[in-house]
C-alpha cells in the first residue's frame, strides 16, 4: 500500500472502502498546500475540482469585503467542493485558508470515472453529503429558533421601551404643569411703591426647584422682602417650597417682626413638614419712604448691601438657625437705616456655590468683589450683571443646586 493509499484510509469520508478503491483514488489524488488567507474556491466560478482536506482548516463565506459573510468552516478529513460537481452550476460560495492547508484535488473527469466504474464511492459521497444536508439543517434549525427567540427578546423590549417612553413623556409633561406652577408662585410683577424698585432672578438646577423669593405688600407704605432655599433638589424641594411659600406669605400678614414671622413660620413647618427636609430664609419688612428695613435671618446666606453713596459693600451677619429641622432656634432681628440708592442683594447659594470647569467654586468672596465694583447700577442692572457673571463662570460645568436672585433698591 502506497503512503498515499495509507493517508487516504485515514480520512473519515473513505474509511471502509475497498483498498483497490483507495489505490485508484490514490492514482488521480494531486496534493496541494494552501497558505493562510489563500483563496481555494472563488464564489461564482466553473470550477469542478473536489477536495479532501487532509490538515489545516478553511471557512466557506459568501460576498466580498465588509459585506462578506460566513457560513461554514471545514476541517481536516472533511470533503468540499462536491455541490457544484453533482449540481453543475457555478460555484456558491468561496473558500479560503484559515491556517496551513494540506489537502488531495481531483478534477472533474477522474471523479466522474471513477463514480461510474465504484458504486461504492457513489454510496460513500451520497452518504457523506447526506450527513452534511443534515448537519445543515439541524444548523439552520438551531439558527431559526435562536433568531425567533431573539426576535422575541426584541419585541418583548420595544414594548417595555414603549411603555417607558410613554411614562417618560407623561413625567415629562407633569414636570413641565409643575414648573409652569411654581414659576407663577414666583412673582414676575412687584408691589409699586414710591422709592422703591426690585428685580429678580431664577434658575432651578432642575425642572423644578426649592428657591423661591417674594415681595409681600404689607401696607400702603412697607413691604416684605424673603429669599428662602429648601434642603434638596426636584420634585420633593419643590412642593416642600410651595408649602413654605404659602405659611410664610400667610404669617407674613400677621406680624410686623421679622423675627416673630419667621418663629411661627418655623413652628408651622414642623407641625405639617417633613422632618428629613429643612429651609433656610431670610425676610425682611422694608420701609422705602423713611429707608428702613428691620430683618431676621433663618441660617440663609447673609445678604450684600450696596450702597453707592460711600462706595461700600456690607454683609448682613444677623445670626439665625435654619428652620424647619430642630425644635429650638435662635433667631434675632436687626434694625437697618438706609441712605438714597442703597441695593439690597438677597441670593441663595446655588449662586455662590456654582463650579467652573475646572472645579473651583465662584463663593462668597468673588461675590462681594462683584457688588462692590458694580458702581451706581439699577436694580435691573445689578441682577443682570450677577447673573451673567455666574453664568459664565460656570460655563459648562454642570448646575449643581437653583440659583436665585432678589435685588431691591430704595430711592
Amino acid at each position: 500500500m502506497t503512503r498515499l493509499t495509507r493517508m487516504l484510509r485515514e480520512v473519515p469520508f473513505l474509511q471502509g472502502l475497498d483498498r483497490k478503491v483507495l489505490e485508484q483514488l490514490a492514482a488521480v489524488a494531486v496534493e496541494r498546500t494552501f497558505a493562510p488567507g489563500e483563496m481555494i474556491l472563488e464564489e461564482g466560478s466553473h470550477d469542478r475540482e473536489l477536495y479532501f482536506l487532509l490538515e489545516g482548516e478553511v471557512e466557506v463565506f459568501k460576498g466580498h469585503g465588509d459585506a462578506a459573510m460566513t457560513l461554514a468552516r471545514r476541517g481536516s478529513g472533511e470533503l468540499f467542493g462536491e455541490m457544484s460537481l453533482i449540481e453543475d452550476v457555478p460555484r456558491f460560495a468561496s473558500i479560503r485558508a484559515l491556517s496551513p492547508c494540506r489537502m488531495f484535488e481531483f478534477s472533474e473527469a477522474d471523479i466522474e470515472a471513477l463514480l461510474s466504474r465504484e458504486p461504492e464511492l457513489l454510496f460513500q459521497l451520497v452518504r457523506a453529503l447526506s450527513a452534511r444536508l443534515r448537519t445543515s439543517d439541524l444548523q439552520m434549525i438551531a439558527d431559526l429558533q435562536r433568531k425567533n427567540e431573539e426576535l422575541a427578546q426584541a419585541y418583548r423590549e420595544l414594548q417595555a421601551a414603549q411603555a417607558a417612553l410613554v411614562e417618560k413623556e407623561r413625567l415629562e409633561r407633569e414636570l413641565e404643569l409643575a414648573r409652569d406652577l411654581q414659576q407663577s408662585i414666583l412673582p414676575q410683577r412687584f408691589p409699586r411703591l414710591a422709592g422703591l424698585s426690585c428685580a429678580a432672578r431664577n434658575r432651578p438646577a432642575r425642572m423644578v426647584g426649592g428657591d423661591f423669593y417674594d415681595v409681600i405688600p404689607l401696607t400702603a407704605d412697607r413691604v416684605g422682602l424673603v429669599i428662602a432655599d429648601v434642603s434638596g433638589k426636584g420634585m420633593a424641594a419643590a412642593l416642600y417650597m410651595a408649602l413654605a411659600h404659602s405659611l410664610i406669605r400667610a404669617e407674613a400678614r400677621r406680624s410686623f417682626s421679622p423675627r416673630e414671622v419667621l418663629l411661627r413660620f418655623h413652628r408651622l413647618l414642623l407641625e405639617v413638614g417633613h422632618t428629613e427636609m429643612f429651609i433656610t430664609v431670610f425676610y425682611g419688612i422694608l420701609d422705602p419712604r423713611n429707608r428702613l428695613l428691620r430683618y431676621a435671618r433663618g441660617g440663609h446666606d447673609y445678604p450684600l448691601l450696596l450702597r453707592p453713596a460711600t462706595d461700600e459693600c456690607l454683609s448682613l451677619e444677623a445670626p439665625g438657625m435654619l428652620l424647619g429641622y430642630e425644635e429650638e432656634v435662635l433667631l434675632s432681628e436687626v434694625t437697618l437705616e438706609l441712605q438714597s440708592g442703597d441695593l439690597l442683594v438677597l441670593y441663595s447659594d446655588g449662586i455662590t456655590d456654582v463650579r467652573s470647569p475646572a472645579d473651583k467654586v465662584l463663593g462668597s468672596a468673588r461675590l462681594r468683589q462683584l457688588v462692590a465694583a458694580a458702581g451706581r447700577p439699577t436694580a435691573e442692572e445689578l441682577s443682570d450683571q450677577i447673573m451673567h457673571y455666574a453664568t459664565t463662570f460656570q460655563n459648562t460645568a454642570e448646575q449643581y443646586d437653583d440659583m436665585t436672585l432678589l435685588v431691591t433698591q430704595v430711592e
